[in-house]
């Protein structure tokens, strides 16, 4: 991970409407795969310039590059089930803020999602998977309590406050992450993706988008 002095960034504004543009070709059937040649490799292996962090669960069909028709170096990816955040996590999108500069961070979770309907089946039934499965759906649980308090029952409904509860928890979570969305540096956009579709949604913001 290397990162250099490069120009101002787009507004975060700008850069979700290119994600959205990219988005959009996707669903259409009509992606245009930029950035993928032989030439951008060789361009970035000095320094890298992404103009987003996309936080999003590791589930095979949610590919940031595809969904988004961009290519090589457009976005700094952060994966886990369920886009579970922990330490690892939040170093990493503290780095692609502080170090490389990126204004926007999109939260990008599913419909369908096995790590959120793990967590509703434990809170329901009182019974918590064993191994690390466990810390995964335990990270889970306070938004599925959230979603459950709101009247929501559905896994795809919950999904979508989970991604909304992410969204806050890794700004409240992170000084670094604080204190670029305060100081208008950084941007936090929470999304929803449909699996049927390929459609990404957005359900909640932070900051100046």
């Amino acid at each position: 991970m290397t990162a250099s002095t490069t120009a101002a960034q787009p507004l975060p504004a700008e850069i979700w409407n290119r994600l959205k543009a990219g988005n959009e070709r996707f669903v259409s059937g009509e992606s245009e795969h930029p950035n993928q040649d032989a030439a951008r490799r060789s361009s970035l292996t000095d320094s890298q310039h992404p103009v987003a962090v996309i936080f999003g669960c590791s589930d095979s069909r949610l590919a940031a590059e595809i969904i988004f028709d961009v290519g090589l170096g457009d976005i700094f990816v952060v994966r886990t089930a369920g886009q579970v955040t922990d330490d690892a996590v939040l170093g990493s999108l503290e780095f692609s803020v502080s170090e490389l500069k990126v204004p926007l961070i999109v939260v990008l979770g599913h419909d369908s999602c096995g790590a959120v309907s793990a967590a509703v089946q434990a809170v329901d039934s009182g019974i918590t998977p064993t191994g690390f499965v466990r810390s995964l759906v335990e990270r889970i649980t306070p938004s599925v309590l959230a979603a459950q308090r709101a009247g929501i029952t559905s896994v795809n409904d919950t999904v979508e406050e989970h991604v909304k509860q992410t969204a806050h928890r890794i700004v409240d979570h992170s000084r670094v992450l604080h204190d670029a969305v305060a100081e208008g540096r950084t941007a936090v956009m929470g999304v929803t993706y449909r699996l049927d579709e390929g459609r990404a949604d957005v359900v909640t913001s932070i900051g100046e988008v």
